[in-house]
């Protein structure tokens, strides 16, 4: 359609009397985004979609499922049991651009009961199989590219019959400037038996990066240095700072310490460094740290981090930070039948049909990855759960603190009989069939989530229900997990406020604003380190988290207005409702009444519900 031409039909539906505001906005809309190149297919509306336009998810922790034999400084692993749109939308409260790895293995839609579209699976002979196939993926892939980190990389495997569709979706979603390679995988070896002598031995691993992810790799104009410690391996040198504060990055702020000469460098409050204390360990074995005085010629006045002229060239080239990969999987990384055993090694059977081996998630990983510390790793078609599988075992091999985040839904019950099972086991240790025991990766913490649900009209009751669920999704949030039951010498009261506290992360969430004159006398008192805050999540009707009443302890906390962060998270990835939200009148939300008791605490009004 010619411009002036759509120009004109504009018009005249803007100008047709008796449309509703809505079919008049849906008619301009089609107008409006019609493609002169693309994928363009007809959205077919899901049964989840409808149910978020009216409700809001949050994740709710199953605590007889929980797995923290590992300890404190264990990675936290994370399994989500859910609709993975659902189990999504959440994260982007909890995980926007934080997600340094994703990988995917949806259903390939090959009509032979694979995909399950609104609880009917699609055959081959629907109309709008591949519509309902791009309709489904679409919706997921463009909150997956939210969550990804500035350095994040998304792997998408594939076969035949859909490949060719992703291929131009995935364009379209990230970008087709960030597409990075299709990776052929060999899944099996070639079979005689099939039609017209040509068998499909091969599958296809889809990887596209964040936008601007290349432009941030590699920049032209360097200077590098030849120094006789290091013969013919040239190097620059890289700020280790970042203009971040102690609260967005503890563990970045720190001390660091020139292990020959003693000197000091302390992380400024507003400009951590850009590393933690594991990684400066890792890079000084290495080599990669330069500090003042190492060298003369050299006028720096902190540390600072060594790149090799190689490296960089490898970058330029190849995307994946340290380590230069192919295009083409290596033979190692396994087929169809390895992932097969893996199964049958920990259950004995085979729970779970065409599983990804171990080994290939792992090379996956790595080659994304330059370091093993601090990365998140997402999979939100978690199948049997071989991408923890492969980052537990990744972790246990390089010392590595990498973290899991699985979704899947429990049909058939394969999220609490496969995908936990497994991966408890993987934790606990198991024995194979042929009697070989397996030492247990007992170095790992394992969570299980599942989705519940708020009503998405703001009625007061609904956003305080909002903000009262929405505590797991903080301890996620803050990947701080330690619940206290006193805060300055203050009995927790659990209807009225929480606190967690680890090392130097702490977190106060307060459910009830009248606590918050009360909570401030406390936080004046509470002894912190020079430059620490406490993150502190208040409800509040608006978007002002009680500022005023915290002014006299502004140095000592982080404020967060809750559920307007959640809901403010939300609103970017929601269908729109279908009616209008509900007007909040904050005198009324403020005034809420709950159960009270008799008490001599400090808070007696919250008494008379959980402690």
């Amino acid at each position: 359609m010619k411009a002036e031409v759509r120009a004109k039909l504009i018009e005249r539906v803007k100008a047709i009397a008796g449309l509703t505001d809505d079919e008049r906005g849906d008619l301009l809309e089609l107008l409006r985004t019609q493609k002169t190149y693309g994928l363009v297919w007809e959205d077919k509306p899901e049964d989840v979609e409808e149910r978020l336009r009216d409700e809001l998810p949050v994740l709710i922790e199953d605590e007889s499922k929980r797995l923290t034999d590992g300890g404190d400084d264990a990675p936290n692993h994370i399994l989500i049991e859910g609709d993975n749109l659902e189990a999504l939308t959440a994260l982007t409260y909890t995980h926007a651009g934080k997600i340094d790895v994703i990988y995917i293995d949806p259903p390939y839609n090959t009509g032979n009961k694979d995909f399950i579209y609104n609880d009917s699976y699609v055959d081959s002979e629907d109309t709008y199989r591949h519509s309902k196939w791009l309709s489904f993926m679409s919706k997921r892939l463009r909150i997956a590219k939210k969550l990804l980190s500035d350095r994040g990389v998304i792997f998408i495997s594939i076969d035949d019959n859909e490949q060719a569709n992703l291929k131009l979706l995935c364009d379209e979603v990230f970008r087709e400037f960030d597409f990075l390679a299709t990776i052929p995988w060999r899944k099996r070896t070639a079979k005689s038996d099939v039609p017209h002598g040509l068998s499909q031995d091969y599958e296809w691993v889809l990887c596209y990066c964040k936008s601007g992810f290349r432009a941030a790799i590699h920049k032209e104009t360097r200077k590098y240095y030849e120094t006789p410690d290091f013969p013919n391996r040239p190097w620059r040198i890289h700020d280790l700072t970042k203009q971040t504060s102690a609260i967005e990055r503890p563990l970045s702020y720190f001390t660091i310490i020139n292990p020959k000469t003693g000197d000091e460098y302390p992380a400024s409050y507003n400009r951590t460094w850009a590393i933690t204390k594991d990684t400066f360990e890792y890079y000084y074995s290495q080599d990669r740290i330069v500090f003042p005085g190492d060298y003369d010629f050299l006028r720096i006045s902190r540390p600072m981090l060594r790149y090799w002229q190689e490296d960089d060239r490898k970058k330029a080239g190849g995307m994946f930070g340290f380590v230069s990969a192919s295009s083409y999987l290596p033979e190692e990384v396994g087929m169809t039948q390895d992932g097969t055993k893996d199964i049958t090694d920990i259950f004995g059977t085979k729970e779970f049909g065409f599983p990804k081996a171990v080994k290939l998630l792992k090379y996956i990983i790595k080659i994304a990855t330059p370091l093993p510390f601090g990365i998140k790793v997402l999979d939100f078609f978690a199948g049997s759960g071989t991408t923890m599988h492969a980052v537990m075992q990744l972790n246990a091999e390089d010392g590595g603190h990498r973290q899991c985040i699985l979704v899947t839904n429990n049909e058939n019950g394969i999220c609490e009989n496969v995908t936990y099972e497994r991966n408890k086991r993987v934790i606990n240790g198991y024995t194979k069939p042929n009697g070989e025991a397996v030492e247990g990766l007992h170095g790992n913490n394992l969570r299980y989530y599942r989705t519940d649900f708020v009503g998405r009209s703001r009625s007061p009751q609904n956003l305080r229900k909002l903000v009262r669920l929405a505590t797991d999704m903080l301890c996620i949030k803050e990947d701080l997990y330690a619940e206290q039951q006193t805060f300055a010498g203050q009995e927790v009261v659990k209807q009225a406020f929480r606190y967690f506290e680890k090392g130097d992360k702490r977190m106060l969430i307060i459910y009830r604003e009248e606590a918050v004159p009360l909570l401030v006398p406390l936080i004046e008192q509470f002894e912190l380190p020079q430059g620490e805050r406490i993150k502190v999540y208040v409800f509040s009707p608006s978007e002002d988290p009680w500022a005023g009443d915290f002014e006299d302890v502004q140095d000592k906390v982080e404020l967060c207005a809750l559920p307007m962060a959640i809901l403010n998270a939300y609103k970017r990835v929601l269908p729109k409702r279908k009616e209008q939200n509900i007007y909040v009148d904050p005198d009324m939300v403020s005034g809420q009444a709950e159960e009270t008791a008799p008490s001599d605490s400090l808070f007696p009004e919250m008494e008379g519900g959980e402690r």
